[in-house]
């Protein structure tokens, strides 16, 4: 039996009818590199003991439905949660219709939860640092249609600043599109950079006028009991991340 499972909830100031929340590695039935709660149904793990995992989560979250789980290529598309089936190419999804639940799996990759100050529309982006020099950001944005001063935005669960190093083309990527970028990489020598990913996230959610961003202070490589982490481990499981609109609030 599995033990106890165990969620991050957004600190952010949401209408009440959004729900949200990301998953951690506790609790579940996956062994070995998977141990234990690893909802990723493409990394490798029994595929018996990640459907009764997907189980466990609509049982112990009595979601309203099957969450729309995407098939990510860190690229920008963002679908219409509602119209799309299972395994939708996509690294973000919408909605505006309750009891309809988006979902993003990532292990270092950023979550990045939106919803309007209304209520009556959400969205879930993946964002690694591909995805967020592409435009995963502000695709997601534009699904809604509406200044970004009515919007808000969580950050979940990433690798940390402290612990991600990456190359020159990864800081050159962002750079070259917004030169202030700089102040979110540090130097480590030989071509070498510690690059925020979270910064990077609020310098696009602000850009486009997004200001009331919350959480942000995670690292997925830092806390190992808690978080799976692709950059630590390599064969790992993935966390899930969930929005959706409460459907008895209709």
């Amino acid at each position: 039996m599995p033990n106890s499972l165990e969620f991050v909830f957004p600190d952010w100031p949401a209408p009440a009818n959004v729900k949200s929340l990301t998953t951690t590695r506790v609790g579940g039935l996956s062994h070995g590199p998977y141990i234990s709660f690893n909802l990723g149904d493409h990394v490798g793990d029994a595929a018996d003991d990640v459907r009764r995992n997907r189980a466990l989560l609509r049982e112990a979250l009595t979601l309203p439905s099957e969450p729309v789980w995407l098939k990510q290529v860190h690229g920008v598309n963002v679908v219409d949660a509602a119209s799309v089936n299972a395994g939708a190419t996509a690294d973000g999804a919408w909605t505006d219709r309750p009891g309809v639940v988006c979902a993003v799996l990532t292990a270092d990759c950023l979550p990045v939860f939106l919803c309007n100050r209304q209520g009556t529309k959400v969205a879930l982006l993946h964002a690694g640092w591909r995805g967020l020099a592409a435009g995963v950001i502000e695709a997601g944005l534009r699904t809604f249609a509406t200044p970004g001063a009515e919007l808000l935005a969580w950050l979940g669960p990433a690798i940390g600043p402290d612990s991600y190093e990456v190359g020159d083309e990864v800081r050159n990527a962002f750079l070259a599109q917004d030169a202030g970028a700089a102040v979110c990489f540090h130097a480590q020598g030989a071509g070498r950079w510690r690059a925020d990913l979270y910064a990077l996230a609020r310098r696009r959610l602000q850009a486009q006028g997004v200001n009331a961003i919350y959480g942000g202070n995670f690292c997925t490589l830092r806390e190992r009991e808690r978080f799976y982490s692709f950059r630590r481990d390599g064969v790992t499981g993935r966390m899930a991340s969930l929005i959706w609109l409460d459907i008895s609030a209709r």
